[in-house]
């Protein structure tokens, strides 16, 4: 094998494969490094097993980095619709789901089969088994190391992921890497990641393990319309993952059990229907089991009649119901968390290449990088916009 390359690409993930493949068909070089002994790892868990693979209404709003105006330049240039162009030119069935949310019909195997297609297409070496030990810049030079080889390449692109599930390959060596070559990288944390909470609150909602419901859910900086999941271990479900990407340890979170429901609409089956107990309303609004434990929680009676409650008194129960606030002693952490928040600083990098502007020809893409989006496929999308930019800038 001759181990001169063009570019190199440590990591066989979304953005990794995505990179290698627009770097190929450029004409340039390719190698790709993988660490496991499959490609794709974690695109064949995510949506399930079916891959929510990017979100029609992408915007950069739906994303989160100390700079906030990084990202934009990637996402304008390769946006979800020429994903999906890639998508469609391979027959792979697809489903839309709320909120522009693209799943394969089928199975998350077929856009890593689609990847590595393009790959091959375009003539991609790939190794696999293959993590690389050290990595050195010598004579404008890469020198990657793995066990017992050597290979040398103008340019470099780490795709290496973050930290979250340890168990297919999660690991700090990009966050190591950019460190080494004199990088600064922010804090991270797990993100889009289920709550813990207090025992003393945990004994309480334990109970209602498996309910899942509506709600909205809010902190200071932003709010959510999602479902919400009772866990033996917490708070689970889109809404408490979309929160969490906001969240900072010791901080709160309001939770509205009922979104949709205001006091007059209270009053008003109240004058309708007046020897009807508080708990059929409820009901009507609200899963059986967690009325039940509500009414418990608060000490009402399921069988008192609605005209026995002043409006005032209905009002402040409907208050309780609507601002439930939290404070989660913390998160399951990256063995639970969707992505890392956090990463290679942004401040350190070219928002148009992706390539870091202390060392040239190295390349950061994907979720190493300081930039995370909310769950529904934003992830994906910053994954393959990312790839895009910094594959047709290598040299």
């Amino acid at each position: 094998m001759n181990k001169d390359y063009d570019v190199i690409i440590i990591g066989g993930g979304a953005a990794g494969l995505m990179a290698a493949s627009v770097c190929a068909k450029r004409g340039k070089k390719t190698l790709l490094l993988e660490a496991n002994k499959n490609l794709g790892k974690k695109i064949l868990i995510s949506g399930g097993g079916r891959c929510n693979f990017t979100n029609l209404f992408a915007t950069h709003e739906n994303f989160l980095s100390q700079n906030p105006h990084f990202f934009k330049s990637a996402l304008k240039r390769y946006s979800p619709y020429d994903f999906l162009d890639l998508v469609e030119s391979y027959g792979i069935e697809y489903v839309e789901k709320a909120q522009g949310q693209l799943f394969c019909k089928n199975s998350a195997r077929d856009i890593v089969n689609m990847l590595e297609n393009e790959c091959k297409k375009y003539e991609v070496e790939i190794l696999l088994n293959s993590p690389a030990q050290s990595i050195h810049k010598r004579d404008n030079l890469f020198e990657v190391r793995t066990s017992g080889e050597e290979f040398n390449s103008k340019s470099l692109i780490i795709a290496t992921g973050g930290l979250p599930i340890s168990q297919i390959g999660g690991n700090d060596f990009g966050l190591k890497l950019a460190r080494n070559f004199g990088m600064s990288t922010t804090s991270v944390e797990p993100a889009l990641v289920p709550y813990k909470l207090s025992e003393s609150l945990l004994k309480k909602t334990s109970l209602l393990s498996g309910v899942s419901l509506p709600v909205r859910i809010s902190n200071s900086k932003i709010s959510f319309d999602e479902d919400l999941l009772f866990t033996h271990r917490g708070l689970s479900g889109p809404a408490i993952l979309q929160i969490s990407l906001y969240w900072n340890s010791g901080e709160s979170v309001n939770i509205n059990f009922l979104p949709s429901i205001d006091l007059d609409d209270l009053l008003s089956y109240k004058r309708s229907h007046p020897k009807r107990s508080i708990d059929t309303f409820l009901k009507g609004q609200l899963p059986k089991k967690f009325v039940e434990f509500w009414c418990v929680k608060e000490s009402l009676s399921l069988t008192d009649k609605l005209a026995d409650y002043s409006n005032d008194s209905l009002g402040a129960i409907l208050d309780k119901l609507k601002n439930f606030e939290i404070t989660p002693v913390g998160t399951e952490g990256y063995r639970k968390a969707e992505v890392m928040r956090g990463g290679v600083s942004t401040e350190e990098l070219s928002s148009k290449t992706m390539e870091s502007k202390t060392v040239s020809n190295l390349y950061f893409i994907g979720e190493v990088v300081d930039v995370t989006g909310q769950l529904g496929g934003y992830n994906f999308q910053w994954a393959w916009a990312s790839a895009h930019a910094a594959g047709l800038s290598v040299i």
